[in-house]
Order: structure tokens, then sequence, then C-alpha cells
């Protein structure tokens, strides 16, 4: 397990669980685990999610991003859930923007 601390300073963990979890549902992230790590840390771009969840997004090349969801429980800990890849940004900015590079 590995973990990063957010914009916020809080501590969020990747578990192997939900590691083995994204790269099953989403094959192509196979690879990428630093950068999703990277996300976290250094996003371009952070949204709110629809049920307190926190939506990293970083550009990896031109037009394409890693989206990354997770969780803050409280100050200190929180965890990721999911991550993919996604051109589509204007999807992405229908929602509220919580903090920008």
């Amino acid at each position: 397990m590995n973990s990063v601390k957010s914009k916020n300073n809080v501590k969020i963990r990747l578990t192997d669980e939900r590691w083995r979890h994204i790269t099953e549902e989403h094959s192509e992230m196979a690879g990428y685990y630093y950068e999703v790590l990277e996300a976290i840390a250094e996003p371009d771009y952070i949204y709110e999610g629809i049920d307190k969840e926190l939506l990293a997004v970083k550009e990896i090349i031109p037009a394409k991003y890693i989206v990354v969801v997770y969780r803050e429980i409280d100050a200190v800990d929180g965890f990721i859930i999911t991550a993919f890849f996604t051109k589509r940004k204007k999807h992405l900015e229908r929602r509220t923007l919580l903090w920008k590079k």
C-alpha cells in the first residue's frame, strides 16, 4: 500500500485491493500506478463528486486525462476509490470545481 497527501494535506491510501479493482475494471490503467498517486498529490483540477467524493484530474498527454476518485474520511485519512482515463473534459467541467492549479 502506498499513500500520498492530497491538496487538503490528507493522507490518501491506495490499497492493493483497490489497485486490483482499478486494473480489473479499467485494464488500460495497468502500468499507471504512480501516475494515479501523482494525480492526487499534484492534480490540475479537483472536482466535487456526487456523494462527497473528490475527483482529482491530471492531464497526462494533450487532451487525455487521468481521473482519480477518492474520499477524505477526516482531516488525516482517506482512500482512493477508482481511477480511469478520459478525453471528455467537458463532461468533468459540469461538476463543481473545487481547486485549480
